[in-house]
């Protein structure tokens, strides 16, 4: 975990996890037999971003300041569970459409009711490399989140918010921008979801 201040600018390095993919071999194996969701965190790759959280929050000492920001692979219900348990917070992008509310819908499904609150202007690039312009429709919305099914008796619902930026319109040289954000810091406006996309 790199250790930033909000303007982006590294301030050093918190935590670091080496490891190699000998140490998890037959894991994809696995997964393809039961659902993945049943493996055991300790056996996935993913416990490296488990014991990251842990190392860098102990060494920071203080993480009610921390936020844990990571790509679609630390989109982790373990993860979330931990932040809450040691103090300190997240912002993930995510890969998984989790069961939300009673159960028996997604965040999806509920985010797709929520109207745009902002728009929000970015520059990208196309692709050949030109610089080029998207305009994102932001939307959020605080939700209770369930656990994966197989998970439920362990961990317990938690309330987070979903963040949703879609590009309007359809870009000619890249692909259409579409993020959906999950975290548990508080987004109460349009400018408290733009410092979470950025």
């Amino acid at each position: 975990m790199s250790w930033r201040c909000t303007a982006g600018l590294p301030r050093g390095l918190a935590a670091i996890k080496f490891w190699t993919r000998k140490k998890f071999k037959g894991t994809t194996a696995l997964k393809r037999k039961i659902n993945p969701t049943r493996v055991p965190i300790e056996q996935k790759e993913s416990i490296r971003c488990l014991e990251n959280v842990r190392q860098s929050t102990d060494l920071l000492a203080a993480p009610g300041r921390c936020v844990h920001i990571g790509d679609r692979e630390s989109d982790i219900y373990e993860l979330f569970c931990l932040a809450e348990e040691v103090g300190t917070h997240f912002l993930v992008r995510t890969c998984v459409d989790r069961l939300a509310g009673d159960g028996n819908h997604t965040n999806a499904d509920e985010m797709d009711e929520v109207t745009v609150k902002g728009l929000h202007r970015i520059k990208v690039k196309d692709d050949k490399d030109d610089p080029d312009e998207a305009l994102l429709e932001i939307r959020f919305r605080k939700l209770r989140i369930l656990p994966p099914i197989g998970k439920q008796k362990k961990y317990p619902a938690l309330t987070l918010t979903v963040i949703h930026a879609q590009e309007r319109g359809t870009p000619k040289r890249r692909k259409k921008i579409e993020w959906k954000l999950l975290t548990d810091l508080s987004v109460q406006s349009r400018n408290d979801a733009v410092e979470k996309i950025e």
